[in-house]
């Protein structure tokens, strides 16, 4: 009789597999044993299920490349080569679904959105047919506009370089 050593697991000699870990077997980045860690110590429940980790690792990771990429190409807009906090802080309020998902959450140095009401924003220029004639019929209207205005910018001025 031949006595054949085993090893643990209850398989019979030979070399061990290499180990894989769930994330490589689901394929993602994001870490899936972690991920199940945190929910066995979190208590959220009693018992969950054991794809419970891997779709929300999914899930995280599909949320990150998402924002990833609009935040890249936001800094690509800005001709910068590297995503900063503002970078984000601008995709996430200009989209509609991040925006809803990420309504109550600060981004940290991601400062406001940029946002110049349009009654301060300089008026088109029209044809010169029409700045003739608008010229001619509202030369009052100009100057009563003008002496509206200029408290307002005056005192903006002021704001601002205090």
């Amino acid at each position: 009789m031949e006595s054949t050593s085993t090893t643990a697991g209850g398989r019979r000699g030979g070399d061990r597999k290499k180990a894989v870990s769930k994330s490589a077997k689901a394929r993602l980045q994001f870490p899936v044993g972690r991920i199940a860690r945190y929910l066995k110590k979190g208590r959220y429940a009693q018992r969950y299920g054991g794809g419970a980790p891997v779709y929300l690792a999914a899930v995280l990771e599909y949320l990150a490349a998402e924002v990833l990429e609009l935040a890249g190409n936001a800094a690509r807009d800005n001709k910068k080569n590297r995503i900063n906090p503002q970078h984000v802080l601008l995709v996430v309020r200009n989209d509609e679904e991040l925006g809803k998902l990420l309504q109550g959450v600060t981004i940290a140095s991601g400062g406001v959105l940029p946002n110049i009401n349009a009654v301060l924003l300089p008026k088109k220029a029209s044809s010169s047919f029409d700045k003739d004639q608008s010229s001619k019929s509202k030369s009052s209207n100009k100057d009563s506009t003008e002496m509206f205005l200029f408290p307002i910018f005056h005192v903006l001025f002021l704001w601002v370089n205090y």
